[in-house]
């Protein structure tokens, strides 16, 4: 029995299982042995546990009884995606209780497919086959991410590409390591004024410079350049108003 798994252990007991390598490089199809010998793994011991995955994908039942696995099991499962989470690999993710990625990570889904030979017949029945497959998978990105079936065949026909912004985004990833819990998709915006960045960051910018290029003083005299002006003490009470209005719509 080859395997494409491993276990670690660190000083304080906590176990990080290793999905480093292609799922299954034979199908778990009808093998008693190797399924029983992940199972009898992953429940030796209880607690907490890690599942660290860097793969590209690969047989689909194996990433089946995978996941299944892993949603049986009694404690959490925190999945972490380091390099890539392709196909296969994507599935297995679904059955963390919360699913992390690297900022530097991708996830992939994609339809499944397969090799047959054959007539008419057999070939209808392959087509068969795979779009029981797919729907099968969608079951789990759908429990996972609450997006409709719909999309996620969409998505799986177009073999979508994600970072992990947009996973966390479409609900395939909870959190991006490294960071805080600022949605990176909507606050991490820079732009070319200095260190002005993120929404409120911005605003106050944005006041700041206003600021900046009101007159000191206000003009008394009523002269066609003046006379128009709005007062700046009206213009400092319109930018609090909007200030206030901007945080209260934003906390």
């Amino acid at each position: 029995m080859k395997k494409f798994w491993n276990w670690v252990k660190n000083e304080q007991g906590e176990r990080t299982l290793l999905l480093e390598s292609t799922i299954a490089e034979e199908s778990w199809y009808g093998d008693e042995v190797t399924p029983a010998a992940f199972r009898e793994e992953l429940f030796a011991e209880d607690g907490p546990i890690t599942l660290s995955i860097n793969s590209p994908g690969g047989d689909t039942i194996a990433a089946s009884q995978i996941y299944t696995m892993l949603m049986e099991y009694p404690s959490d499962v925190t999945v972490k995606i380091t390099g890539i989470a392709a196909s296969a690999a994507s599935v297995i993710a679904m059955a963390g209780t919360k699913v992390t990625m690297s900022p530097t990570s991708m996830m992939m889904v994609h339809n499944p497919f397969t090799v047959a030979m054959g007539d008419s017949a057999e070939m209808r029945r392959a087509s068969q086959l795979l779009d029981e497959v797919k729907e099968s998978i969608i079951n789990a990105y759908e429990l996972k991410t609450g997006m409709s079936r719909t999309r996620l065949s969409h998505m799986m026909n177009d073999e979508t590409w994600m970072n992990a912004v947009k996973a966390k985004e479409l609900g395939f990833c909870d959190e991006i390591l490294f960071t805080d819990d600022t949605p990176v998709a909507e606050d991490a915006q820079f732009f070319a004024t200095g260190s002005c960045y993120a929404r409120k960051a911005v605003m106050n910018c944005l006041l700041d410079k206003i600021r900046a290029e009101m007159p000191a003083d206000e003009s008394t005299s009523s002269s066609p350049e003046t006379e128009n002006r709005t007062p700046a003490a009206d213009l400092m009470d319109r930018l609090a108003r909007i200030k206030y209005d901007y945080e209260w719509r934003n906390p």
